[in-house]
């Protein structure tokens, strides 16, 4: 969408601390997102305020402060650690005579520089285009009355009311070609499901070395460095397990603080491989002072995505960087994996996270027997849909005994919505069956 300069830029970062005392881990993030997008950090230029300034966000003072920061230094652009409004981001350009970009134009300039698949470039352009569409008038303050005179007269509109338009119809047509990805992946998932073939999705902070795993745990390829927003595209690899049951692995893009709502959006269709997996594989890079509060992020944003219900196994990474730290599962009071200390980057302990994914998957099926009346017709179609039936046999009332093995989230909605748990055949009732006795 712009032109980029060809060499780094030099920037001036801008973080202001709102009701809290100053935080290091954020700024130390938002210099590594700077970085990541190819620019040069050459100050920073800190403060604090009650409340965010109406026309500046950082207050007259502290803006002039930056300007003379700015000049000083021979900065190309200044990068604020805040989303600021359409008309902030203009004054303090009026202002600074340089550019100004806040923390979501940021995030969206890394994600369009990264974005290398053909479904990748359409959330990235769809988000970028929803941003701009708030900020027009920046680019366009001389074109704001109607064309008149003789060949200039046009359909009545503003040059910025004609942007605004094509914008529209530009945003539309992207969201058009996403639906018909995400129909698409729905296809695959749905093909996966007949096959019996569950899906694992690596989730985790940002540089929290997911890709790495996913190369290892796959013998892949895939991008990986010590960046942030290293993998944007996502990708899939069947994966064998030591039990013997096949795998679905999918690479996702990271989580951030306060990851901005237009990429949430634009990237739904990929983040639903998210939200239909069978479990989660939660990467978390074991050896960061913010370990938590990434963790607490990556929730949130899972969350916002309506996948917190999906089972979630933590991959405690880069133990490497911890001395005296080995590879090791740790299990909860009923003996299920719910966490695996592991390096990536050395290859340690990803026979422990294989076989943990394992048990994981084990425990998430539920094999019953149950007892349909004939009156439960869709629930027997979508127990075929959804699941595997091992033995089925039609009493002489017209009763179906069904053999039946589900994953634990389907059982779990078929339960709730359709009352299949009701139907389960006690162990004196299956005796009675074998013995040659009337189904109850």
């Amino acid at each position: 969408m712009f032109e980029r300069p060809h060499g780094g830029e030099r920037a001036v970062l801008v973080h202001l601390d709102i009701h809290t005392d100053s935080d290091k881990d954020e700024l130390r993030e938002f210099r590594e997102l700077a970085v990541s997008a190819g620019a040069e950090p050459v100050a920073v230029v800190t403060g604090s305020r009650r409340t965010p300034d109406p026309k500046f966000f950082v207050g007259t003072g502290k803006a002039e402060e930056i300007g003379d920061v700015a000049e000083q230094e021979k900065a190309d652009v200044v990068l604020v650690n805040h989303d600021l409004s359409p008309v902030q981001e203009r004054n303090l350009e009026r202002l600074l005579n340089c550019r100004v970009l806040d923390r979501t134009g940021l995030i969206l300039d890394i994600f369009a520089q990264r974005a290398r698949s053909h479904e990748g470039k359409l959330q990235v352009e769809l988000a970028q285009l929803q941003h701009l569409s708030t900020r027009l008038v920046r680019g366009w303050t001389h074109l704001e009355r109607q064309k008149g005179g003789i060949g200039l007269r046009g359909p009545g509109e503003t040059q910025l009311e004609t942007d605004r338009r094509l914008l529209g119809a530009r945003i539309k047509q992207l969201k058009q070609k996403l639906e018909k990805v995400r129909r698409q992946r729905e296809q695959g998932r749905r093909a996966r499901k007949r096959a019996e073939i569950p899906t694992v999705s690596l989730v985790g902070y940002t540089n929290a070395g997911k890709s790495t795993l996913f190369n290892r745990l796959t013998e892949s390829a895939v991008y990986a460095a010590d960046q942030l927003f290293a993998t944007l595209d996502p990708t899939l690899r069947r994966v064998s397990l030591p039990n013997g049951q096949a795998m679905v692995l999918a690479d996702t893009v990271g989580f951030i603080r306060h990851l901005p709502h237009d990429l949430v959006e634009a990237f739904r269709s990929t983040l639903q491989e998210t939200e239909e997996a069978d479990l989660l594989l939660h990467v978390v890079d074991a050896s960061s002072e913010e370990r938590q509060a990434n963790i607490d992020q990556v929730n949130l944003v899972l969350r916002e995505i309506e996948a917190q219900s999906v089972p979630q196994l933590e991959i405690y990474n880069k133990i490497d960087q911890i001395e005296g730290m080995t590879p090791r599962i740790e299990r909860n009071s009923n003996g299920i994996p719910v966490r695996v200390w592991v390096s990536a980057l050395q290859g340690d302990g990803l026979e422990l996270v294989l076989q943990a994914v394992g048990e994981c998957l084990q425990h998430e099926i539920v094999s019953e027997r149950v007892c349909l009346p004939p009156s439960a017709g869709r629930l027997h179609a979508r127990i075929y849909q959804l699941g595997k039936v091992h033995h089925e046999e039609i009493t002489t009332a017209g009763d179906w005994i069904m053999d039946v093995e589900l994953a634990r989230q389907d059982w779990d909605n078929l339960s709730k919505h359709d009352g299949l748990a009701e139907y389960i055949l006690s162990t004196n009732q299956i005796s009675r069956l074998a013995a040659g006795g009337e189904a109850p």
